[in-house]
């Protein structure tokens, strides 16, 4: 199963203008009236919560709809129709996308995946005594005049009920392979046709709490994550967790709360594993969640305020 990745995420809102001006702000592109998208195409779809094209939603009422992923090839498609035909219904949409439902009740779509190719697009370069120079002689590694670019859709992280029947059904049925695995809470997966850390990771939480945890796009490099993040506190948003860099996975992260009934995250730096690699495990809490944890406070410098703010 050629699964690329996650391409866009569906979610019904009932403040709309909200939401899409959040999503301005992290810094998507807004492509039309309800889909806002980062560089590569990849993106999340903002409906009204009455739309009458939105699946079903789930009992708990998550905002998220819908996760839709990419694949490869038609080939891939029509071959994850008849493995998932074998016990469920798959409907074919107008689009040619398909879409079904998972052992837990989320709604799922596969599509040839509408990512660009980002080749050519340069990331975040760094000099350091002993080794090549990978910013060049008279170019500056920071500038202030900055707009932040997320790159492409990174992952998404489910609460479920069951987070044991939740990865045998992305295993055995749609080819996911376990990177690593935070002991009673959830695995990290990656679909076979992406090297990525994780592009799914679930965490075990009783059922009434069933949804969405969080989403992210991938960015530059940690720069651009900390000028991001600081972005969206100088807009008035609430920093949740972050700065920091995490263990499993090595990303730098900053999540934010989100007008979309979860958090939000800036990633960067993940790490690509292959069939080489041997899943990890470790049991969750501080020490295993991050290497380190930043905290975010106003700029200030040695003759004056903060940290005290006095007059």
């Amino acid at each position: 199963m050629n699964i690329i990745g996650p391409d866009t995420l569906v979610f019904s809102v009932e403040d709309t203008e909200s939401c899409k001006q959040f999503a301005l702000d992290y810094g998507l592109t807004q492509q039309s009236d309800t889909r806002f998208v980062a560089l590569d195409g990849t993106g999340i779809e903002i409906k009204k919560a009455d739309d009458s094209s939105l699946p079903s939603p789930l009992a708990t009422g998550s905002m998220l709809r819908k996760t839709i992923y990419g694949v490869k090839d038609q080939h891939t498609i029509d071959a994850l129709k008849t493995e998932l035909e074998k016990d469920r219904t798959v409907t074919t949409l107008d689009d040619g996308s398909i879409e079904s439902v998972d052992d837990l009740g989320f709604v799922i779509g596969f599509q040839v995946t509408i990512r660009q190719s980002l080749e050519n697009l340069p990331a975040e370069k760094v000099n350091a005594p002993g080794s090549e120079n990978n910013r060049a002689v008279n170019n500056i590694g920071i500038n202030t005049d900055f707009k932040a670019q997320p790159r492409s859709l990174s992952h998404v992280v489910y609460f479920v009920p069951d987070a044991v029947k939740a990865e045998a059904f992305y295993a055995q049925r749609l080819g996911f392979i376990t990177t690593d695995r935070f002991t009673h809470v959830g695995p990290f997966m990656r679909p076979a046709g992406t090297n990525d850390h994780h592009t799914l990771f679930f965490i075990n939480t009783p059922p009434h709490m069933q949804g969405i945890e969080h989403f992210t796009f991938h960015m530059s490099g940690p720069t651009e994550v900390s000028q991001a993040g600081t972005a969206l506190v100088n807009k008035g948003y609430q920093s949740f967790w972050g700065p920091g860099r995490h263990i499993f996975g090595s990303n730098w992260f900053w999540y934010f709360k989100s007008p979309f009934g979860c958090n939000i995250e800036y990633d960067a730096d993940m790490d690509l594993h292959d069939g080489e690699w041997t899943a990890r495990e470790a049991m969750p809490g501080a020490d295993n969640s991050q290497a380190f944890l930043l905290q975010y406070r106003e700029k200030w410098a040695p003759m004056g305020p903060p940290p005290g703010k006095p007059e």
